[in-house]
């Protein structure tokens, strides 16, 4: 398994396969894969609420909101690889359907013009 700074979407189905069947064994059922997912989703929301929320963390509780996206492309990929979907694709028509469908809604939307109902931290 390649280590590379570059990485497409094709070799990050490529390598999870190869690691799930030689060392994670086989896949988990799709249904359990859609239970971690949303897991791991939580553990994102977790950290944002405590790193840009309103929450504090408790003492000694880890946020490295990388780790938590890393693992929520993990689980993604292997639903993905697991049926049938090329992420490459997939994405693909992604962004041509929200360039399409959004070709001037966000630049329109008033909300996303007033700097004062925009809070980024």
């Amino acid at each position: 398994m390649g280590n590379s700074d570059d990485i497409t979407l094709k070799e990050v189905q490529r390598q999870v396969d190869e690691w799930i069947k030689t060392i994670g064994v086989t896949y988990f059922s799709p249904l359990t894969n859609m239970a971690i997912l949303a897991e791991e989703t939580g553990e994102v929301a977790r950290i944002m609420a405590r790193r840009y929320g309103d929450q504090s963390a408790k003492e000694g509780e880890n946020l490295d909101l990388a780790d938590e996206l890393a693992d929520l492309l993990w689980v993604l990929t292997a639903i993905a690889n697991q049926t049938g979907i090329d992420l490459t694709a997939a994405f693909h028509r992604n962004i041509a359907k929200k360039t399409e469908r959004d070709a001037t809604r966000h630049r329109l939307n008033p909300k996303l013009s007033n700097p004062e109902t925009t809070k980024n931290p």
